[in-house]
């Protein structure tokens, strides 16, 4: 959700409550946007505890994400996708890596924290063995 948007209904939720109820109204709007906040600060707290747990921009697999992405998503979707902080590569637009074992990676580009663009870059040892491997049958 836009922050502004968020922002807006808190404000009209209190003014709606005061009109409605007078200050009981208002003690309940606020508490319902505390509540709100404190709902997101808990889920943004178990996304990067279970980040925290990996090394910073491993995947089990680089593919497997790659078919994840979506534009529109937001990077705390990604981590909850990877289990892993990804390597920040540049600021603007803003850049983050993640590979796999093999050394097959994604780079994901960020616009506003959501997902603009992203590239899959497969190694040169990978694709040797795809060609070998195509070339027995």
């Amino acid at each position: 959700m836009n922050a502004a948007l968020g922002w807006g209904l808190a404000v009209l939720a209190t003014a709606l409550g005061y009109m409605v109820y007078g200050w009981p109204g208002v003690a309940m709007a606020v508490s319902v946007v505390v509540f709100w906040l404190l709902l997101q600060f808990s889920r943004a707290m178990r996304v990067m505890r279970v980040a925290g747990q990996a090394p910073v921009g491993t995947v089990p697999s680089a593919l497997m994400l790659q078919s994840k992405l979506r534009a529109g998503l937001r990077l705390m979707d990604i981590i909850l996708l990877t289990r892993s902080l990804g390597e920040k590569l540049a600021d603007d637009p803003e850049t983050y890596r993640w590979r796999d074992r093999g050394g097959d990676a994604v780079e994901v580009e960020l616009v506003g924290g959501r997902v603009r663009a992203w590239r899959f870059n497969r190694t040169a040892g990978a694709a040797a063995t795809a060609d070998a491997t195509q070339g027995d049958a």
